[in-house]
C-alpha cells in the first residue's frame, strides 16, 4: 500500500443536488409510497452537467464512433494510434469519458490507445435512465467491436458497471477502479444524503429491488461481485482519505473480501480530482504493464 498526500479544496455542491435535497423530505412527507417511487426514477436518472472546457478539447481529438445499447446510441471516443493495445475507461455516475483526459496522452506516449464511452444516458449518449447492468452491456459492444481491452480503468459508479462485466464472463484480467463504491447500504446512504432522503425509504428501495430483480441489491455491489472474478484476476483500489462522496470505508472493507488486491491510497485529492493527478496515473500504468511482455 502507498500513499499520497495533496491540500484540500473544498468542492462545491451542485445546483441540481441542491434542488433535490430540498423537494426530496418533503416528499417523503406526504407518502413513503410516493418517496419510493421518485427515488426509484431519480436512483436511476444521471444528472447531466455541462462538459468542461478542458474536456471538450479532448473530445475534439478523439476518433468518434458509436456502438448500440438497448436500441440507444451510446458515444464512444478512441485516442491513440489503432495498432496499439487499448485500455478501456468506464466513467462514473453523471460522468463522461473525457474526465479521463489527463490519462490520454500519458498512456498514448507509453504505447497505449485509450478508449471511453460516455454511458447510456450520460454525455452525447441517447437516454434518460440506465443501470449497472447496461454499462455492462456497452463494455461487451465496445469488445465487439474493438477487441478486448489490456485492462480497465474505471471512476466510482464505472468501478461496479466493469466489475459486474467481469464477473458475469468479461475476459478482461486487470482492473483499476477509483473512488468506486463497494457496500451495499452506504451506497444507498450516500445516495439518500445527497438528496435529504431518510433511511426508512432506503429500506423500502432495498425492499423495491429485490422484488423487481430477483435477488438483493447487494448482489449489485462490488462486495458480493469480486466474489465471481476469475482466479488469475488482478485488482487495484485508488481511494483518497478525504474523498466525501465515497469514503474510505469501501476500499477497507472490498480488502477484507479480497485482500490480494493492491491499495493506492491518497489525501486531498476528493472524489473527482483524483482523475487528474499525475501519480494515480503514473501508478495505474505501472500497475498494468506488470507482468506484461514486450510492453
Amino acid at each position: 500500500m502507498t500513499k499520497h498526500k495533496h491540500t484540500k479544496k473544498p468542492v462545491p455542491v451542485p445546483l441540481p443536488l441542491r434542488i433535490m435535497r430540498w423537494v426530496f423530505p418533503k416528499i417523503e412527507k406526504v407518502s413513503t409510497t410516493l418517496a419510493l417511487h421518485y427515488l426509484e426514477k431519480v436512483f436511476f436518472t444521471p444528472l447531466r452537467f455541462k462538459t468542461p472546457e478542458k474536456e471538450l478539447e479532448a473530445e475534439a481529438s478523439a476518433q468518434m464512433f458509436s456502438v448500440m445499447c438497448n436500441d440507444r446510441k451510446v458515444q464512444c471516443y478512441q485516442w491513440g494510434n489503432e495498432s496499439k493495445p487499448y485500455v478501456l475507461v468506464v466513467h462514473g455516475w453523471a460522468g463522461r469519458a473525457t474526465q479521463f483526459r489527463k490519462f490520454i496522452p500519458f498512456f498514448n506516449e507509453n504505447g497505449y490507445r485509450i478508449i471511453g464511452f460516455d454511458g447510456p444516458a450520460h454525455g452525447k449518449s441517447e437516454g434518460k435512465q440506465t443501470s449497472i447492468a447496461e454499462f455492462a452491456a456497452v463494455i461487451h459492444q465496445i469488445a465487439i467491436r474493438k477487441g478486448y481491452p489490456q485492462a480497465i480503468i474505471a471512476h466510482s459508479f464505472g468501478g461496479g458497471a466493469s466489475l459486474y462485466a467481469i464477473a458475469n464472463g468479461f475476459p478482461v484480467k486487470k482492473l483499476i477502479n477509483i473512488a468506486s463504491p463497494s457496500v451495499a447500504d452506504r451506497i444507498i446512504q450516500s445516495f439518500l444524503k445527497a438528496i435529504g432522503g431518510s433511511w426508512k425509504t432506503g429500506l423500502a428501495f432495498k425492499e423495491f429491488i429485490a422484488k423487481k430483480h430477483g435477488k438483493p441489491f447487494e448482489a449489485f455491489t462490488a462486495m458480493e461481485l469480486i466474489k465471481s472474478v476469475p482466479s488469475d484476476f488482478k485488482f487495484m483500489i485508488v481511494q483518497d482519505e478525504d474523498d466525501k462522496d465515497v469514503e474510505m470505508v469501501h476500499a477497507e472493507e472490498l480488502l477484507k473480501v479480497y485482500p490480494q488486491a493492491k491499495l493506492l491510497k491518497t489525501s486531498g485529492l476528493g472524489h473527482n480530482r483524483i482523475l487528474r493527478d499525475e501519480h494515480v496515473i503514473g501508478t495505474c500504468l505501472a500497475f498494468i504493464r506488470e507482468n506484461l511482455d514486450g510492453l
